[in-house]
């Protein structure tokens, strides 16, 4: 049972990407679905988070506006949108999953699985 995040990438400022989390051996749909990140020497924070149904999304200060949580449980699969992105979104990017997580969507210990990361580096 694992998650898989990919779509990360280096960018410009102001640039876009959009992060994708896979699971592996379960179905994401029973899950809400949160992203957290880590940039070296800083803690991992948590971005967003989607519920298992979709209809409730989540985001920290530092990403409303800019980053769209979205998830297409045909498809098994969790997107992150990234826009309008600066050089102080470079990090380590992670998915997770947990049964009722968005009730605490922000804390770690709220998921059971979580992925291997993507890198996402915005530099000119």
């Amino acid at each position: 049972v694992q998650l898989q995040a990919s779509g990360g990438g280096l960018v410009q400022p102001g640039g876009s990407l959009r992060l994708s989390c896979v699971p592996s051996g379960f179905t994401l749909g029973y899950y809400a679905i949160g992203w957290f990140r880590q940039a070296p020497g800083k803690e991992r924070e948590a971005v967003s988070c989607i519920n298992r149904w979709g209809d409730s999304t989540y985001y920290a200060d530092s990403v409303k506006g800019r980053f769209t949580i979205s998830r297409d449980n045909a498809k098994n699969t969790v997107y992150l949108q990234l826009d309008n992105l600066k050089p102080e979104d470079t990090a380590v990017y992670y998915c997770a999953a947990g049964d009722r997580a968005d009730r605490a969507w922000a804390t770690s210990r709220a998921y059971d699985y979580w992925g291997q990361g993507t890198q996402v580096t915005v530099s000119s």
